[in-house]
């Protein structure tokens, strides 16, 4: 997965995190679908789901021999996750600095929401990519 979808997922969940708590907090269904995914949890857990699917989509499967060392086992493993746990990280990263960029300069004028929809969008127009 490139880079840049994995900026835009992150932000994706971070979004879809705001979306649930705001349901829960006025005490609507979430996305007023009711239960949106038909396993009677919209709450923390499904957030988590859509975490868990980016993390399968990013993490290479990773092949180790039967005679390796845990030495080499764990040379193979962080080898193998390091960049895609950098890209992931660096997105909840710029998502953070984003958000608390506004934050911290008292604006009012937009929603955490229109921050991170903001951020899709330069991330989508290669404001982010890597050497830009």
């Amino acid at each position: 997965m490139e880079r840049a979808e994995v900026l835009k997922r992150v932000i994706g969940i971070l979004t879809e995190a705001q979306d649930i708590r705001r349901a829960i907090e006025t005490g609507q269904d979430h996305d007023g679908y009711g239960d949106a995914h038909g396993d009677g949890d919209d709450g923390p857990g499904a957030t988590a789901g859509v975490a868990t699917t980016l993390l399968n989509e990013i993490l290479p499967s990773i092949s180790v021999p039967a005679d390796a060392s845990p030495q080499q086992v764990a040379a193979l493993v962080a080898e193998a996750l390091g960049p895609a746990l950098h890209t992931m990280v660096s997105g909840f990263s710029l998502a953070f600095t984003s958000l608390a960029i506004a934050h911290d300069s008292g604006r009012t004028d937009v929603t955490s929401i229109e921050v991170l929809q903001e951020l899709a969008l330069e991330v989508e127009a290669g404001t982010y990519d890597e050497g830009a």
